[in-house]
């Protein structure tokens, strides 16, 4: 076996290259890749983004997961909207559906996360609607759920999309019952959804796999029945935070084992009660869960918990403008691995 120890490598000249400091050891019977293309899409991931909302808004929002602070502008949607769904991979974030006067839209944006701009046309899902939910891996996304007809028709349809091409959705299966405003959550194997607008004293959480295109599975139910909850997960754990049960907006936030199936447990309090949110985002240590409902008014607030721990929120910092009915998204989530 050879062994080679060098310093730096460098052009001819000296002038450039990149520099390795130390020795360098490789033990393989195979070959050696280096990484290619712009760092942007390799290493460095744990941004939240968090889009659309009160007012039928197209601001997009972003935060860097791991520190604290004040979100910044990141771009626009396509369409003013509220009221959507959204999913991501590590490199994009995907938000769909949603509420524009006059009408529900079936429209799908997409946008680079490690970036900043404007979002730019996906596809298109088979009809319009509002209220919808989504989880992904960094493959597929499942598009779920919502309403159409102004919210009177509650749906059960789930779309499904390859996040790293362009297009229209396709059928994937049905959650148990037509249901909208539903939580959606994911692991690397399994897509999940909890909540809803209608059915408001509806406990249960079911999940989806993604590479089976099927009907939804029973998983548990919530420790209490709520809407308009809003979720998020890593790896291992997925967290349920805040949402309405009447006559009160609520504080609580629950977690589940995502791989096991099961009731959801107490895991702490959100530092305000509210409900659907301007959005939330999770990279593997942490969620941040940004604006909502609140009594009185509508909250300009971002909380964050430690997802591997229990506990309450802590105050992350403020987003732009206190939105609410957003849809946020990140590229560290735990469907991601």
């Amino acid at each position: 076996m050879s062994e080679i120890k060098v310093n730096n490598i460098q052009s001819l000249s000296g002038t450039n290259g990149p520099v390795i400091s130390g020795t360098v050891e490789m033990n393989s019977a195979g070959a050696m890749a280096l990484p290619r293309g712009d760092t942007a899409y390799r290493g460095g991931r744990g941004r939240g983004l968090f889009a659309g909302g009160t007012d039928t808004n197209k601001v997009i929002d972003f935060v860097t997961i791991v520190t604290t602070g004040d979100s910044k502008d990141f771009g626009d949607l396509t369409l003013s909207r509220k009221r959507m769904g959204s999913c991501a991979s590590s490199v994009r974030g995907v938000w769909f559906s949603g509420f524009e006067s006059p009408g529900d839209r079936n429209v799908i944006d997409y946008a680079t996360i490690s970036s900043t701009g404007n979002a730019f046309d996906f596809g298109d899902l088979p009809e319009g609607r509002r209220t919808s939910s989504g989880a992904s891996n960094n493959v597929t996304g499942l598009l779920a759920g919502g309403s159409t007809g102004g919210g009177t028709t509650d749906l059960s349809d789930v779309q499904k999309i390859t996040i790293s091409s362009l297009g229209n959705s396709s059928s994937f299966g049905n959650l148990d019952i037509p249901k909208q405003l539903t939580g959606g959550f994911q692991s690397s194997t399994r897509g999940l959804f909890s909540g809803d607008l209608t059915l408001a004293t509806s406990k249960t959480i079911e999940y989806f796999n993604f590479t089976t295109e099927s009907n939804s599975i029973d998983f548990g139910d919530l420790s209490l029945a709520r809407t308009h909850l809003n979720c998020c997960s890593n790896s291992t754990r997925g967290i349920l935070a805040g949402g309405y049960s009447s006559p009160s907006y609520q504080d609580r936030i629950d977690y589940v084992t995502m791989a096991s199936t099961g009731d959801a447990i107490d895991f702490g309090n959100l530092t305000q009660a509210r409900s659907s949110m301007k959005g939330t985002a999770s990279s593997p240590i942490r969620g941040v869960f940004a604006g909502g409902y609140k009594t009185p008014g509508i909250s300009d607030v971002i909380d964050y918990i430690t997802i591997d721990t229990l506990g309450n929120a802590v105050d992350f910092g403020d987003i732009i403008v206190g939105q609410s009915y957003g849809a946020g998204c990140s590229d560290s989530h735990g469907g991601l691995g």
